[in-house]
């Protein structure tokens, strides 16, 4: 099987009490449908939430309305139009067999067994550790041994802590304080991947050339085990329009085939009357493909299995569109010359609050260098640094040894990094971990709210005035020749109750001259969470901060533009022998309470655009598909052209 390219993923999720399900099912017209959207790969349900199974299976329970292997069907005529059908089983939720085997379900840390939200998706969650975990890998060795499929997709692998028997007797087996919740959330962990091993080791033991994924599993954890990628992400369920950024930057860096799921639907999955605009649509698809990601697209299978024309005609049109790109998309990698460094769990889900933290500083981060169309990766302590010219530490990235001697290495070879807030300390947060910082750490900001003041050096583009620092930062002093572009102002009063007054208004009083901004050589550092800040507040003036200091540690950046405005996204993909710059012109606009609509692109006219040379000679720049030739000079270091119209995305090509 080759990587998947053109991809659909079907959520099969049926309740028992459904009484006709497959029969209005028609494979047949299914993979017809298929072949015209130019689908090369399906998911598709063996096994739903529910514990049914679509299969002629002997170990689990096959769906009690459904009078034949529906699974069987469809991967047949699939198979006959070369199509390739990976099986999806649901490993975390098995709701019919939790029902019947309440000994297999999680036991949580307050006693239940049921989650109290009992509409909710994820009331009954099975546990590995029972004798669920032989079932559910007896399971995946039976598709695997009985159907040609290209792999498995392994679903809601995020097991909850549990104190069942089983998993007790293991945790005082190891000397693990199960009454600890850090310790009982790292054993969850420890659970879920062991899981993943025995149904990796089962499936290849039958099949060695499969393709697996383990959604739910923390990417770099599945890294010795999965064969690729899968980001899901619906911007409309949930997710929102941060997400994709983010982590498409951050998977491409694992070195495994990636696909960005998105979905048709209008919220999540199960809105089976809900459908996307077709410019929604597209733009997840563009974007993934932008970032070196293929596409896959979400949808929802009938139970009877009626045929949806309007999905399918959506889909048809949406790909036959991006098809058209796909001699400029094949094998094409992301371009980067920045490296965020995520803050430890930023990709994994273990210890939730911390999770969370980490999420803000990194979205914020990716929201803010998109608006300024920096060329950027995301990679964690685990990944090479190796290869960038600017490292950026977002607020909450703490330097034990490892990652001190990696951020050594990266000043050693000449490049550059910015951190802002507690970035650059040890893990107890009571040093700076290397010289080359220039600042000493004093501990936490005494002030609520503080106030940034900056320097001429900062100046272009600034307000004129004391600018709040709405989240906490540290207070910092600068050391030796350490250069201070913004210094902190102080409030009259710290925000808080007396017993008489609520102390809410609060200018700005005088300045301390206690720094907030300083340059040592290579390095510069802001005292406050600016990323986070930014995820929360979305203040313009700190994104023109960080622009300014990019532009000062790294300048002459990889790519340019004039005419793109703050919510345009610029991205570079290669080639060999060439280089892609990706415009887009699209914004999610609030609709109602929680809805961010895409309706239809922004059409932009008389767009600059600069590459930087690289030593690469280019011959030729033109648009792709249509093959436009664009005239083109090449002076100061770049290849320079202009784009008459980007009516929403065009991709400029530089061979």
């Amino acid at each position: 099987m080759h990587n998947p390219k053109w991809c659909l993923f079907y959520d099969v999720h049926t309740q028992p009490a459904l009484p006709d399900v497959g029969e209005g099912f028609d494979p047949e017209a299914w993979a017809d449908r298929f072949q015209r959207c130019g689908v090369d790969y399906v998911v598709f349900h063996a096994r739903c939430n529910m514990g049914m199974a679509y299969y002629n299976t002997k170990i689990g329970i096959r769906h009690p309305s459904l009078k034949y292997d529906l699974f069987g069907a469809f991967v047949e005529a699939c198979q006959k139009r070369n199509i390739a059908v990976t099986a999806y089983v649901n490993v975390g939720l098995s709701h019919e067999e939790g029902l019947l085997h309440r000994d297999w379900l999680v036991l949580n840390p307050d006693g239940t067994t049921y989650l109290p939200n009992r509409m909710g998706n994820f009331m009954r969650m099975m546990c590995p550790n029972t004798g669920y975990g032989d079932h559910v890998v007896a399971m995946c060795r039976e598709i695997v041994e009985n159907y040609p499929v290209a792999g498995l997709f392994l679903d809601c692998m995020h097991q909850h802590p549990c104190v069942g028997v089983e998993c007790i007797r293991e945790m005082k087996q190891r000397g693990i304080d199960w009454e600890d919740p850090r310790q009982l959330r790292e054993f969850a962990n420890f659970s879920r991947v062991r899981i993943a091993q025995r149904i990796a080791d089962a499936a290849k033991s039958v099949r060695p050339d499969l393709l697996l994924y383990f959604n739910g599993v923390s990417y770099e954890y599945q890294q010795e085990i999965g064969t690729y990628l899968e980001y899901e992400c619906l911007p409309t369920g949930g997710w929102g329009y941060e997400a994709l950024p983010l982590y498409g930057r951050f998977l491409r860096t694992l070195g495994k085939p990636l696909l960005n799921m998105t979905g048709r639907f209008h919220r999540s999955w199960g809105d089976f009357g809900g459908i996307r605009t077709e410019a929604s649509l597209e733009y997840d698809c563009l974007y993934g493909l932008a970032l070196g990601m293929r596409t896959t697209i979400g949808d929802h299978f009938h139970p009877r299995g009626d045929l949806n024309t309007a999905v399918f005609d959506l889909i048809e049109r949406v790909y036959g569109r991006l098809q058209k790109l796909e001699p400029w998309i094949d094998g094409a990698k992301g371009a980067a010359e920045i490296a965020v460094v995520a803050p430890e769990p930023g990709f994994c889900y273990v210890h939730p609050e911390e999770f969370s933290q980490s999420q803000a500083a990194l979205k914020g981060c990716a929201r803010m260098l998109c608006e300024l169309k920096q060329q950027f990766d995301v990679v964690s302590m685990a990944r090479s640094w190796e290869g960038y010219r600017l490292l950026i530490l977002p607020d909450l990235v703490l330097l034990d040894p490892a990652a001190a001697d990696k951020a050594r290495k990266h000043l050693a070879q000449g490049g550059a990094i910015l951190s802002t807030g507690w970035s650059g300390a040890d893990p107890e947060k009571k040093a700076f971990v290397l010289k080359e910082w220039g600042v000493k750490l004093e501990g936490e900001d005494p002030f609520d709210p503080a106030f940034l003041l900056v320097g001429e050096a900062l100046s272009e583009g600034m307000p004129d005035m004391p600018i709040t620092l709405y989240d906490r930062g540290t207070a910092i002093a600068a050391v030796g020749d350490t250069e201070v572009l913004a210094t902190i102002g102080a409030p009259y009063f710290n925000r808080h109750w007396d017993g008489e007054h609520h102390f809410f208004y609060l200018p700005p009083d005088k300045p301390t001259n206690r720094p907030a901004v300083t340059v040592s050589g290579p390095v510069a550092h802001i005292s406050h969470p600016l990323f986070t800040s930014y995820y929360n507040h979305a203040q313009v003036p700190m994104r023109t901060l960080i622009g300014h200091l990019i532009a000062r540690l790294m300048p002459n950046e990889m790519v340019k533009t004039e005419g793109m405005p703050s919510f345009g996204r610029v991205t570079v993909t290669r080639q060999p022998n060439r280089r892609m710059v990706h415009l887009l012109s699209y914004v999610p606009e609030r609709r109602g309470a929680t809805i961010d609509m895409i309706e239809e692109p922004v059409e932009l006219r008389d767009i600059a655009v600069a590459l930087r040379e690289d030593g690469q000679a280019v011959s030729r720049v033109y648009l792709a598909p249509t093959g436009q030739d664009l005239p083109f000079e090449v002076a100061g270091g770049y290849v320079k052209t202009r784009v008459p119209v980007v009516p929403g995305y065009a991709m400029v090509v530089f061979e």
